[in-house]
């Protein structure tokens, strides 16, 4: 059995589900493509362009520079113009028609790829509505299970309002998990384990599911900076954070999604581990998603074999038991097939390292078995 942790299903990026509008959708998308490290392209030559005009340096929602950002539908990208130049950029895979990933089409890739189930994941750029998350896995029950959105930047000002609607995500909708990303800093400093999202926590963390953390480098990320160091340091105060957390909530099974921040510990094509990274695995209940494709598939090339020792320390340090596979699917697919995201772990790594059926088996499936309570 293989169960891919990271997956998404979304409507037509012109769509206004669960925004105030179209504009507001928009908006979210282009703040997405303007933080990504996928570059921009200029149409006319083909080439990377860092002077886009994309983004300013906060990259805030409230001052996304105004560049006629728009969805193309026939190609199935985004454009927006700047010195009288028309861009593009792939933070979406190519060839996704009016940037839509339906249900069907993620099903469709799973059973081409040898992949039995599926988590889907929330993003605001993607979409806000948790009914539709339930229409996926009412859809295809026994292959989908589903995560809720978070409107964690809402939930400073609008904590009660936030706190019913994950707990209706939950209880009425059937979802299975919680997405927690820290887009709050999109907003204020306020680190999201004090204030009211104290009081947030005290009420979701009830609800028994896992919650899944998206962490960055903190509220200081500026989509221009180049420095590495910094951005760690950033990273390891979000760690701090995410252990101050599960002091206070020691029974609540987590995860970090994605891995770490992979680009900013590479030196060239060598991965560096720190050891502020193992700090918070002290706790039992956290988890990690192994996800490398998607993250420095334009850096490392198929079957990624300058990231095996990565692989073999994460296993060795945090345990085979409390790793587990994700792809990110669709978004892989800009570097490679989705029979690729998981045979370069299940093929070419163990054949090269000679890990454990019964270690592989946990990654592959029984560490997310463990965190859902998946009973088959």
């Amino acid at each position: 059995m293989v169960i891919d942790s990271h997956t998404y299903c979304f409507k037509s990026a012109n769509n206004s589900d669960g925004y105030k509008d179209k504009t507001e959708h928009l908006n979210w998308i282009q703040q997405a493509n303007a933080e990504h490290h996928q570059p921009a392209i200029k149409i006319s030559t083909r080439k990377h362009e860092e002077n886009n005009g994309l983004s300013d340096k906060q990259n805030k929602l409230s001052s996304l520079p105004k560049v006629n950002f728009r969805v193309e539908v026939k190609t199935g990208r985004v454009l927006w113009d700047f010195n009288d130049e028309k861009f593009t950029k792939y933070y979406y895979p190519p060839n996704l028609l009016n940037l839509e990933f339906s249900p069907y089409s993620l099903i469709s890739e799973m059973d081409y790829a040898g992949i039995d189930m599926a988590l889907l994941h929330t993003n605001p750029s993607l979409g806000k509505s948790n009914e539709f998350q339930a229409e996926c896995i009412k859809l295809f029950p026994d292959r989908l299970l589903s995560m809720a959105s978070v409107d964690e930047w809402l939930i400073e000002d609008k904590t009660e309002q936030i706190i019913e609607k994950t707990i209706y995500s939950i209880k009425n909708l059937k979802l299975h998990a919680i997405k927690f990303n820290p887009l709050s800093y999109l907003k204020s400093h306020t680190p999201w384990n004090s204030g009211n999202f104290i009081y947030f926590w005290d009420e979701i963390t009830k609800l028994g599911v896992p919650i899944f953390f998206t962490l960055g480098t903190g509220p200081n990320f500026d989509s221009q900076n180049k420095s590495n160091q910094n951005s760690l340091k950033g990273y390891f105060k979000e760690l701090k954070i995410l252990i101050n957390w599960m002091n206070k909530y020691p029974d609540t099974k987590c995860t970090i999604t994605h891995g770490f921040p992979w680009r900013i510990l590479m030196d060239e094509t060598k991965i560096q581990l720190p050891k502020e990274l193992w700090e918070p695995f002290q706790n039992p209940l956290l988890n990690m998603e192994v996800c490398f494709p998607v993250r420095i598939g334009d850096i490392i090339d198929y079957p990624y074999k300058e990231i095996w020792p990565t692989m073999t320390e994460l296993v060795n340090k945090i345990g085979p038991e409390r790793l587990h596979f994700g792809t990110d699917m669709p978004f892989q697919n800009r570097f490679c097939t989705y029979s690729q995201s998981k045979k370069w772990l299940e093929y070419h790594y163990k054949n090269h390292t000679g890990i454990s059926k019964h270690d592989l088996k946990m990654i592959m499936s029984g560490t997310t078995k463990k965190l859902l309570n998946i009973k088959s």
